[in-house]
């Protein structure tokens, strides 16, 4: 077993220019989740340090959102006495027309001239995270990420390594513009990811992981934290991330395949959730931090 003890990555300046290091003398153990990849609170049970470590990738524990089954629990007891998939995923979507003015914006204080901001909800979300993963959309998913589970994003657009950089700043600006004038769209995620995971838990009973696969260029696309058998690596995933269930069609975006077991409660959302929505591949937005992954090419 090898270890790797990376120098600390370099730095962005104001020019985009690599002028020295951003983290001196940073270390950690390649099973534990660094410090600068994490907040020291959360708004879950959970905090980043433990979320965002190996160990739980190996034993999961849910994860809840802070008030998300008080708020909700009328949906969440009507969801139960449904014993078809597709009537919850229309109650689920009832509900959050409902609960966020989704069809009648103007009840939620939206006016004419500011109509467009109406249109920036969770699903327009899902569609552009689907689209490109470091646009806006992705941004505010990434931003929801950092506020709920404390995990910090790694790359938008670019690696993210100098919290005062370019690539940084660039992230907030389209986190920022992304939120603004929406109507309480981190929450409508709050409630998405939530009805994720009661589905989940109920579609698959005493299920703990899924087996899933993206496809990279390079390993080393991830920060490697550590070298074990070969063609397995510890790695500090992205804090959201695109896997699918399909290893063929993982191959189609890379030619390296990667496949790590992925607990359940870090599941966001996937395709099949919410059915005719969205079309693609089996898709699966999963929460990062640290995980052991597989590698083919």
């Amino acid at each position: 077993m090898k270890e790797i003890v990376q120098a600390a990555p370099p730095a962005e300046t104001g020019s985009g220019r690599n002028n020295g290091p951003a983290f001196v003398g940073v270390t950690t153990r390649a099973d534990s989740l660094p410090g600068h990849a994490r907040l020291p609170i959360n708004r879950c049970n959970l905090p980043a340090a433990i979320l965002g470590s190996l160990s739980y990738q190996r034993h999961p524990v849910p994860l809840k959102l802070d008030g998300v089954a008080e708020l909700h629990r009328s949906l969440f007891e009507a969801l139960d006495a449904l014993p078809d998939p597709t009537q919850r995923a229309q109650l689920f979507m009832a509900h959050m027309a409902a609960t966020f003015s989704l069809d009648h914006p103007e009840e939620a204080g939206h006016h004419a001239a500011a109509r467009d901001r109406s249109r920036a909800t969770y699903l327009r979300l899902l569609r552009g995270w689907a689209f490109d993963p470091d646009g806006q959309e992705g941004a505010v998913w990434k931003g929801w990420v950092e506020s709920r589970f404390g995990l910090l994003p790694r790359f938008h657009g670019g690696p993210i390594r100098d919290f005062s950089g370019d690539t940084y700043r660039h992230y907030l600006e389209a986190r920022s513009r992304g939120l603004y004038g929406s109507n309480a769209l981190e929450a409508q995620l709050d409630l998405l990811y939530s009805y994720c995971q009661v589905e989940l838990a109920r579609q698959r009973p005493g299920q703990t992981h899924l087996t899933l696969y993206r496809g990279v260029n390079r390993v080393t696309d991830f920060e490697v934290l550590q070298e074990r058998a070969p063609n397995r690596r510890v790695v500090l995933l992205n804090n959201l991330n695109s896997f699918t269930s399909e290893r063929e069609r993982a191959g189609e975006f890379g030619d390296v395949i990667l496949e790590t077991q992925v607990p359940l409660p870090k599941i966001v959302f996937f395709h099949r959730l919410l059915p005719g929505v969205l079309k693609g591949e089996d898709e699966f937005v999963v929460v990062g931090g640290v995980a052991e992954v597989g590698y083919t090419t």
